[in-house]
């Protein structure tokens, strides 16, 4: 983890990393616990798809994996993290970073055998501004928003808009960029990634709702009290939400 983590320019020891992702009565780390300690460090873990094809593709744009083996047997195993960072076709060999070893080379066939007891499981960190090679839109998006609870909010706005270069039609990416520069304070910034969302989707209730609100705060309450109403008027699962916003501007408007 130290490793891919040093790789981004967070400047973390394994000394550092282990209170936060070593479990002593299971003697190591399970994934989630690596995923969280990547978001804590204001990066962005993204898990691939379990094959190898992905893992190679990652390397192959500059990207370290990191993979969790079993070195043993299926009924006696011994599980082992490492990172892939290069490979060789021509002699068949991926080099990890494994242990204390700078340079550990492997055939593929063995690395696919001790690999595939865990399912393939593979991840790279990365930060904000960099986009897995592999990355597919909802997957990712579901990797960066967990950094919201973390109100990591700078970090969130810059993974949302580093989303939309690649996929400048994503609801779900234009929502979280607008809720972070909410939180940020930027109430502009927020009012235009949520317009934007109305654009693009049409039929988007969440999106009318929340630029109904940064609307309201900015006391344009005409243009705030017509977005409320296309909200109510689309619907959707949250209507009551949608509901009280409309019903507390029309409250301000009377007023």
């Amino acid at each position: 983890m130290a490793t891919v983590l040093n790789w981004t320019g967070v400047n973390v020891t394994p000394a550092e990393l282990a209170p936060q992702v070593y479990l002593p009565e299971r003697q190591g780390s399970l994934q989630l616990e690596l995923i969280g300690a990547a978001r804590r460090h204001g990066r962005i873990p993204y898990v691939l798809q379990p094959q190898l094809e992905s893992l190679m593709a990652e390397v192959t744009s500059g990207n370290p994996v990191l993979i969790l083996q079993n070195l043993s047997l299926p009924w006696f195993p011994m599980w082992h993290y490492a990172v892939v960072v290069g490979f060789d076709l021509k002699s068949d060999r991926l080099v990890l970073r494994s242990g204390r070893e700078e340079r550990h080379e492997v055939p593929f066939k063995v690395f696919e055998r001790t690999w595939r007891r865990s399912d393939y499981w593979a991840m790279v960190v990365l930060p904000p501004d960099r986009l897995p090679f592999t990355a597919e839109e909802i997957p990712y998006v579901q990797a960066v928003a967990p950094l919201e609870r973390l109100s990591r909010w700078p970090d969130t706005a810059l993974a949302y808009a580093t989303a939309l270069e690649r996929w400048p039609k994503s609801l779900a990416a234009r929502m979280g960029l607008g809720n972070s520069r909410y939180a940020l304070g930027d109430v502009r910034g927020a009012e235009a990634a949520f317009r934007q969302a109305t654009k693009e989707h049409p039929n988007a209730s969440p999106a009318f709702n929340n630029l109904a609100q940064v609307l309201a705060d900015q006391d344009r309450l005409t243009e705030a009290h017509s977005a409320a109403r296309r909200a109510v008027e689309i619907g959707g699962p949250q209507q009551k939400i949608f509901r009280d916003t409309l019903k507390q501007i029309e409250t301000r408007l009377e007023n």
